[in-house]
């Protein structure tokens, strides 16, 4: 199982701050499997504004923090050439709590189906062993360079 930080997470993935929404990979199998953490605090940008005074991480942000560990994984079987991961769609997403800074994402996703260009995988995000989100999504892999 492989295990990887910030440089190479970045390789595999063209988002930026404020917009890279995982920290570390725990773990990837480089088949079917991967977890990422992400680190949440109160600096995070989407903060300000949601909700001023009592914050709570959107639950679109958590669906794009297992978008972005499930595309690291689609670059890493892919190697280079594979692309840059497009959401083409979410199902089943269901929010069971409240993420809020100090909370550690354990972001687990799973390949469930995967062809040339496109994959279907199941996420979820657990907070201290809880589930604290889970959705089946699927992505399309397209032409396109990841920044270095």
């Amino acid at each position: 199982m492989a295990a990887f930080e910030i440089g190479e997470i970045m390789q595999r993935l063209p988002h930026r701050y404020p917009f890279l929404l995982v920290d570390r990979i725990i773990e990837c199998d480089d088949q079917t499997k991967i977890t990422g953490l992400k680190n949440v605090t109160i600096n995070e940008p989407f903060f300000q504004g949601h909700f001023p005074g009592v914050p709570v991480m959107p639950g679109v942000l958590q669906l794009e923090a297992m978008a972005q560990t499930g595309g690291i994984l689609l670059n890493r079987i892919g190697g280079e050439s594979a692309g840059v991961p497009y959401f083409m769609s979410i199902d089943n997403a269901k929010f069971r709590k409240v993420v809020k800074p100090g909370d550690q994402l354990r972001i687990e996703v799973e390949i469930t189906k995967i062809r040339s260009r496109s994959a279907r995988f199941k996420g979820r995000i657990l907070v201290d062993g809880a589930v604290v989100s889970e959705a089946e999504m699927m992505c399309m892999m397209a032409a396109g360079e990841v920044a270095s």
